[in-house]
C-alpha cells in the first residue's frame, strides 16, 4: 500500500497544480501506481467541474468559461503544450526526423498557434452546449478521466520513439494489467452515469485505437507530447460524444 500511496502523490504532483509537499520514491513497482491513478485524477480533476456545471449563480457561457479555465489550470496547460508541439509537427509535413526536431522546439509555431485556439474554442462551445442542455453535472467528471485514460492505453500499449524522453520514463515498468486496473474507476463512473456514461465509454475505446493507429502511421512511435496532444483530443472527443446524445435525447 505504500507503493501505491506514492504511485498516488506522483500522479497529482506531475498532473495537477495541487500542492503535495512530500517526498514520493520514483520505483518499478510505485511507478506503475503512479500510471493506474491517472484516470482516478481525472475523475477528481472532474469535482469541482461537476460542482461548477451544478451552481446556477452565473449564467451557462460564464459557468462554461470557468469550467474550460478551470481545466486549463489545474493541469498547469501541460498537455496544451504537446498539443501545439504536435500539430507544429504535423503542419510542417516534413520527414519524420524534422518532425521530431520541431516537437523538441521551444517555440510556439502558426500552426500550434492555430490548432489551440480552434480546440479551446470548440472546448468552450460544446461545454456550453452542454450546460445549456441541462445534462447531469456528473458527466463533467468523465471528460478529464476520458482523456488520461488515452494517455495511459498509449503508454502502455504504443511503443516509444525514442529511448529517453518522458514517454519512455512512464512506459518503462508498464504492463497490460495496468491499462485494465486504470480503466476500472473509469468504466464504474460510465456505467454509474448510465446511456450518455456508457456511449462516452464506447467512443473512448473508438479513439484511442483511432489515435493509436494515427500516431504510429505518422510518428511511428510516441512520446510525452503526442501522449499530452491525446489527452486534450481525448477531452474533447468525450465532450463532442456527450454533445451528440443530447441532440438525439432533444430530438
Amino acid at each position: 500500500m505504500k507503493q501505491a500511496g506514492y504511485g498516488f502523490i506522483l500522479t497529482m504532483q506531475f498532473l495537477t497544480r495541487v500542492p503535495m509537499p512530500i517526498q514520493a520514491d520514483w520505483n518499478k513497482t510505485s511507478a506503475r501506481w503512479a500510471l493506474r491513478f491517472y484516470p482516478l485524477i481525472g475523475l477528481l480533476i472532474g469535482l469541482p467541474a461537476a460542482a461548477l456545471a451544478a451552481q446556477t449563480i452565473t449564467s451557462s457561457a460564464v459557468t462554461a468559461a470557468l469550467i474550460l479555465t478551470y481545466f486549463i489550470w489545474i493541469s498547469g496547460a501541460l498537455h496544451l503544450d504537446g498539443w501545439m508541439d504536435t500539430f507544429d509537427a504535423i503542419g510542417s509535413n516534413a520527414p519524420l526526423e524534422r518532425k521530431w526536431e520541431i516537437m523538441q522546439d521551444p517555440r510556439v509555431g502558426s500552426f500550434g498557434m492555430v490548432s489551440v485556439i480552434v480546440l479551446l474554442l470548440w472546448k468552450l462551445i460544446l461545454i456550453h452546449e452542454l450546460l445549456s442542455a441541462d445534462i447531469s453535472p456528473w458527466l463533467f467528471l468523465l471528460v478529464p478521466a476520458a482523456g488520461r485514460m488515452t494517455a495511459v492505453y498509449l503508454l502502455v500499449f504504443t511503443k516509444t520513439a525514442h529511448s529517453d524522453g518522458l514517454a519512455a520514463v512512464w512506459k518503462q515498468y508498464t504492463k497490460p494489467a495496468d491499462a485494465w486496473i486504470a480503466a476500472l474507476p473509469l468504466a464504474a463512473v460510465c456505467i454509474a452515469a448510465g446511456t450518455p456514461g456508457v456511449l462516452a465509454g464506447l467512443a473512448l475505446v473508438l479513439f484511442c485505437a483511432g489515435i493509436r493507429s494515427w500516431y504510429l502511421k505518422q510518428f511511428r512511435g510516441i512520446n510525452g507530447d503526442l501522449a499530452g496532444a491525446s489527452i486534450e483530443g481525448g477531452e474533447l472527443w468525450i465532450l463532442t460524444t456527450l454533445f451528440i446524445w443530447t441532440l438525439f435525447v432533444m430530438a
